[in-house]
């Protein structure tokens, strides 16, 4: 139903759909007739009809209804065109009889007749005068030449490849544009390259210019292949393998060496040597009198007659103090001693509070701010508070009573409990009372332990490092296994006892180096105080030579601590004997 009705056909097609509803229902309905015609005018469809009609009826007699005015508004549309047909058929047969007319007139002025010709004797004498005088005119003027455009011109060229006419006349032909990126590149190049040769052609000489040198193009070069010399990779190859056995050869001596306990003898005697030089070396002028001394040793300072030698500019009335820093472990905000007090102290000054409190409230129910609290009742003191109510409905007052009681019970319970820290809130506090300030100082604790092939030690060791937030590493090497800690003092404070004193080391049998068993230890090596950390989150780390032990420490640039640790292993030698 999607052709436009226009509204006389509405005003007669209104008493048909009042027919149909009429006949589909058995009753007449206005409303029905209002919502159709609605409809209608709006050009709906069969299903937003009968959408529209189902409030007013149901979905069967609806269905119905809309069919039977869809046919309805079909057959009158097409009743409406075919009236429209034989209107158009009338008023064309009158449109040809008028052009029909029209051209027997033109034909009457023009001489020109497309039926059969009448003979000269029947035409009147002023036609043929009129007819012979328009062919006198246009006999003057010779027939317009019709170009033919069904084929295109011939291309027809000249000795010289020049496009020309049929008279022989060049002609110039449309070049066309191209519209590919690639050939508009192209042609760029080509007029580039015009450009910079004709340049070249008109280039001025002059006294700057040298004709002798070349110039070259800014042209890059294809890149050759190149290939290496035969046997290069080979030469290579061998130089690895020699280079892994020795590594191997120096690896084999090492252990051979660290067995017997000469390597780290020798070494610790180089050191001890080198320590003991730099200490016996005296300097020929400390650096304090070559400020005022005008010689480079003592030699002449020993004469009475040095004065001469001292540099008097130097000297002055004035004492020179050196500015006092303060050490970076110090915090920056000073630490006061907070003040405890005994328990009778705390009763005394939480009764005072509680005094104050009990005023203020007082006041304000003296002044009207908040309502007086109701009389606290008990079954103790039911009798004195309620007294003869009481006496009349025991039963009513002691419910009351309990009422209230339970009341109380539940507001202490509900305080209570938004007090209560939630699991989130109790981990925070926790890992807020474990966590210390490291940013003045971070404590450091480094232990050697014989053996730690241990499962149950090694995962003490970790997980406790890890419950209380301290970083370092685990270096595990032999009978010699270096642990190192930072955090803070009651961290350190928790971690030296679990190493020196909770795990039972002794438990543990080990071989010591002259294999003799001997129960297993633990030592400390070194604690003190350093300005940051060196370590993340701690890890256990195996290393099979002591190159590669110290090597794990270094990446943190603590070697010294592995020095430490090995050098004391080494001097406790001769006590495991």
């Amino acid at each position: 139903m999607a052709k436009y009705i226009p509204n006389k056909d509405l005003e007669d097609l209104k008493p048909r759909v009042a027919n149909v509803i009429h006949k589909s229902l058995g009753y007449s309905d206005t409303s029905l007739v209002t919502v159709i015609m609605n409809s209608i005018t709006s050009r709906h469809d069969k299903k937003r009809m009968t959408d529209k009609l189902i409030p007013l009826l149901d979905i069967e007699r609806g269905s119905k209804l809309a069919d039977r005015i869809q046919d309805l508004v079909i057959h009158y549309n097409k009743n409406a065109q075919s009236k429209v047909g034989n209107k158009r058929s009338a008023e064309d047969s009158e449109d040809e009889q008028k052009k029909k007319l029209k051209e027997e007139q033109a034909q009457f002025i023009t001489g020109i007749r497309p039926a059969m010709p009448r003979p000269a004797a029947q035409l009147p004498s002023n036609i043929l005068a009129l007819q012979s005088k328009i062919a006198s005119v246009m006999s003057k003027f010779p027939p317009p030449k019709v170009a033919v455009t069904d084929k295109p011109a011939p291309l027809i060229l000249d000795s010289e490849g020049r496009t020309v006419d049929v008279t022989g006349k060049e002609v110039q032909l449309t070049h066309v544009l191209p519209t590919l990126k690639a050939n508009i590149r192209a042609q760029k190049r080509e007029v580039l390259s015009q450009h910079i040769r004709e340049k070249s052609e008109d280039t001025v000489e002059s006294k700057f210019f040298d004709n002798r040198i070349a110039t070259k193009a800014a042209v890059r070069s294809k890149r050759a292949l190149k290939f290496h010399e035969p046997g290069k990779f080979q030469q290579l190859a061998d130089r690895m393998r020699m280079k892994a056995q020795l590594e191997k050869l120096q690896n084999e001596i090492s252990q051979i060496a660290r067995r017997t306990g000469i390597s780290s003898a020798a070494k610790l005697a180089k050191l001890e040597s080198k320590q003991k030089e730099d200490l016996d070396e005296v300097p020929e002028m400390e650096w304090w009198d070559s400020v005022i001394i005008n010689d480079s040793t003592y030699d002449k300072i020993q004469d009475e007659n040095c004065l001469h030698l001292i540099k008097k500019s130097a000297i002055t009335h004035l004492v020179e103090h050196p500015i006092q820093m303060k050490p970076p472990s110090d915090p920056l905000k000073p630490v006061f001693m907070p003040l405890f007090l005994t328990k009778q102290e705390r009763k005394k000054l939480r009764r005072q509070n509680r005094r104050e409190a009990w005023k203020e409230e007082q006041e304000k129910i003296r002044l009207g701010l908040i309502p007086p609290p109701e009389p606290k009742l008990r079954i103790s003191n039911l009798m004195r508070v309620l007294g003869t109510e009481a006496v009349q409905d025991p039963t009513k007052m002691e419910a009351h009573v309990r009422a209230q009681m339970a009341k109380r019970q539940k507001a202490h319970e509900e305080a209570n409990a938004s007090r209560k820290l939630t699991a989130e809130q109790k981990r925070d506090k926790t890992v807020r009372k474990l966590k210390e300030d490291t940013s003045t100082g971070v404590h450091v604790a480094v232990f050697r332990v014989d053996d730690l092939s241990s499962v149950t030690k090694k995962y003490k060791i970790e997980t406790n490092a890890k419950q209380l937030f301290m970083t370092g590493s685990v270096i595990m090497f032999q009978d010699c296994n270096v642990v190192v800690v930072e955090g803070g003092p009651k961290q350190m404070k928790k971690y030296k006892r679990l190493m020196l004193h909770r795990i039972k080391w002794e438990e543990d049998i080990v071989k010591s180096k002259n294999s003799a068993e001997v129960p297993n230890k633990c030592c400390l090596v070194w604690e003190g105080l350093v300005k940051q950390r060196n370590f993340g989150e701690i890890k256990l780390k195996a290393c099979a030579t002591e190159k590669l032990a110290r090597e794990q420490l270094r990446k943190h640039g603590v070697e010294h601590y592995w020095d430490l640790a090995f050098s004391k292993s080494v001097l406790d030698l001769p006590d495991d004997k």
